[in-house]
Formats: C-alpha cells, structure tokens, sequence
C-alpha cells in the first residue's frame, strides 16, 4: 500500500486487491479556493468528510480507467460501505468545540484495506473524542489528525486525541503549508509539543500490514505532492 498527500486533508491510497489489481482511494479533494493546486486524480473510492470547499471539491476526481472512466463510489457521510474489498466505517463528529454549532459536522472514516485499518479525522474540532467515538473507530494502524489549529483542533488537542486512539503510525495534516491561503499554525508547533525537533517529510509511505512494529508509536510527516 502506498499513502500520498496533497496538503490540507487530501490523500490518496493506493492499495492492492488480491488478485484484482490496485484500488485506488481519494479522501477530501480541496478547490483551487485554497490556494493550493489539485492534480487529476483518480478513484475507484472518494471519501468527502463534510461540505466545506477545501474538503468536497468532488469534481476533481475522476474514475479509475479500470472503470471505464466512470465516477468513483462516493461516500458522504456516516454509515457502513463496502466495495471492491474495502469496507468503510463512517461517524459524526463535530467540526468545534460546540457540538456543531458554530461550523457543523464533520466525518470520521475508518478504512479497512490491505489488512490495515486508516483512520482519517476529518476538520474535528472537538478537545477530545468521546467514549462512543472511540468504541467506534476501535483499534488503528494510520491515523490522519489535523494539526493546524484554527478551524480545527491544534497542536496540543491533536496529541490528546492521538493518546485515546493509540495509533501505530500518524501522519499529521490541515497544517499550514506553502501558497495555502488560510492561516493555521505548521507541522513543527505539533513536532514541539511532541518533544520532536523535526522530522524529514517522506514523499510517500509504503507499507503493508507485517510491517507494522507492535507497541511501537510513529509520527510520519509527509511532503504534499
């Protein structure tokens, strides 16, 4: 499997279908609104967390050539999907620390595929998850936490929700990053506060499920392609 980040909340999974070829998966497409540039890409699977048009810029993804050329499975929102080997798990959240009353709701996606289960925040603005939500999302390998504070958690929230999950791996987003028009605080106040003086951005991850380490924790920063 291989994981791939565009800036803001936007990833793309490229994992493998037994004997079925790849699949391809695409969370939060953003607009061009932003600031930041958005590649033609490709999905058999695209994940929206909420509304908001640096998160659902659906018209951006197109189907996968496997397809025909078609338009992915789309996922909006809670419930339980199931599709071309993945299954998908989708919660509410809120987007702030009112219960939805300022900015509304977000998703929480928890992804199995390839034997491994990602875990995507969505613009959570809660200070901590609760003991529902944590039922749900269960256990993690990859988790996907925005760090940028602003219109979601910061730094110091992000590592409180990090510490109820207990990923293996987390990769932070939503941080300030170059040519992106919004304000939000960059990756190395989430380092700082973890203790960490840096750590190089890796242009991709590429794992597979045997090489997950048990009771080892890591924080993986990637470079937006």
């Amino acid at each position: 499997m291989q994981i791939v980040w565009y800036g803001q909340s936007c990833f793309q999974i490229i994992a493998n279908r037994n004997k079925n070829g790849q699949i391809l998966i695409v969370i939060d497409p953003f607009g061009e609104e932003t600031g930041l540039r958005i590649p033609k890409l490709e999905a058999d699977i695209l994940l929206v967390t909420h509304k908001h048009p640096d998160h659902n810029n659906i018209k951006a993804v197109s189907g996968t050539s496997s397809e025909g050329g078609g338009k992915p499975f789309l996922i909006e929102g809670p419930g339980e999907y199931e599709t071309k080997e993945v299954f998908v798990r989708g919660f509410t959240a809120s987007h702030d620390e009112s219960d939805g009353k300022e900015r509304g709701e977000t998703a929480i996606y928890v992804i199995d595929v390839e034997g491994l289960k990602i875990c995507h925040l969505g613009d959570v603005g809660q200070k901590e998850l609760t003991s529902e939500q944590l039922e749900q999302i269960g256990e993690v390998d990859i988790l996907m936490i925005p760090v940028g504070g602003e219109k979601t958690i910061s730094a110091k929230e992000a590592i409180k929700i990090i510490s109820q999950i207990e990923p293996k791996i987390t990769i932070p987003m939503h941080y300030q990053i170059p040519k992106l028009k919004m304000k939000l605080d960059g990756v190395d106040k989430f380092l700082k506060a973890l203790g960490l003086k840096s750590i190089t951005p890796e242009a991709k991850l590429t794992i597979k499920e045997k090489d997950l380490v048990p009771e080892e924790a890591k924080i993986l920063v990637l470079s937006p392609k």
